[in-house]
């Protein structure tokens, strides 16, 4: 599937659309972005032509793209559909619904939503063996995972096409064997913002101290570490201790933490309010998002650890985590 150039459908001309047709694009690939709203597709190929610009790759694999308010037009001939809709789940089920009806019977069928059960997208549709998750990350240009998810209905032949595919065109597609909400890279995610957000809420520290834990210490070490790894590295022995001491401290609340709550509800919606966690000025935002993009596109040249040297030698191994 991946030797040959594909015809690419892309549901959605947003943050995330924009940027996975951009990745298909830049590997010679035909994509047809849909988007009801026209100003979404009159502004596509500047932004991606921004996008390879800012990554000093050759201007022009925009032109392999093309944008449309036609559903039936954008999908008529794909070999893939990537649906990267709003996270919402009846929208996501009629969207499904109309791929269905209108994208070739033989096309892959695809939802890039980040937390929504796939069966719960694909739930009594017709043709299910061919509708599956690509979890992609944001800035889908820069960060290698997409997590691809299938249901008990899902064909294994789909998943393995899918996974050729995203791996021709230089991503690093990983198979989560069970259709469950937020799939792998967001059930951790997720765990770590609300153990963070419990520590804000308790007054163990301010928002700042707790970024800057992260970003100081073991957050410099995940890009080559993993948690599992970092667990053999110091010893499962020594992990057990640590989780018989401070697992039953840790926030298990099953619902959102009111402190959060409390934030949507006074307005406080992060960056684009001024507020949030923290204050934001435009010029301290602005800073953030440019810095985020040049540490990501400093790693996309560099090949993630995957095991082995990672510089502790035995006896640091047995006393840090």
């Amino acid at each position: 599937m991946a030797r040959a150039k594909k015809n690419i459908a892309i549901v959605g001309a947003g943050l995330m659309g924009h940027g996975i047709a951009q990745v298909f694009a830049h590997s010679g690939h035909r994509v047809r972005v849909f988007d009801a709203q026209p100003a979404a597709l009159d502004t596509l190929w500047p932004r991606i032509a921004k996008n390879l610009a800012d990554l000093g790759l050759e201007t022009g694999a925009e032109r392999h793209v093309s944008g449309h308010t036609d559903l039936g037009e954008a999908v008529a001939d794909a070999d893939v559909v990537i649906e990267a809709a709003p996270e919402k789940l009846d929208l996501k089920r009629l969207v499904f619904a109309n791929l269905v009806r209108l994208a070739p019977k033989s096309a892959l069928l695809a939802s890039n939503t980040s937390v929504i059960p796939i069966g719960h997208i694909a739930e009594g549709l017709e043709t299910g063996a061919r509708i599956l998750g690509t979890h992609w990350w944001n800035p889908p240009f820069l960060v290698p995972l997409v997590e691809v998810v299938g249901t008990p209905d899902t064909s294994p032949d789909a998943i393995a096409a899918m996974i050729e595919l995203l791996s021709s065109v230089g991503k690093t597609p990983v198979h989560v064997k069970k259709d469950v909400a937020g799939f792998v890279g967001n059930r951790l995610q997720h765990a770590l913002w609300r153990e963070a957000i419990a520590i804000v809420a308790e007054g163990i520290a301010d928002a700042a101290t707790v970024d800057t834990v992260v970003k100081a210490s073991f957050g410099r070490r995940l890009a080559v570490l993993g948690p599992l790894e970092n667990a053999d590295l110091v010893g499962t022995d020594l992990t057990l201790d640590i989780h018989n001491v401070v697992l039953r401290h840790l926030n298990r609340s099953p619902d959102p933490s009111p402190y959060l709550s409390e934030l949507v509800a006074s307005g406080r919606l992060g960056m684009k309010a001024g507020e949030g966690f923290r204050h934001w000025t435009d010029s301290q935002a602005q800073a953030l998002r440019a810095s985020v993009f040049c540490h990501l596109k400093n790693f996309a040249s560099t090949p993630t650890g995957s095991g082995g040297e990672h510089g502790e030698d035995d006896e640091g191994s047995r006393r840090k985590t």
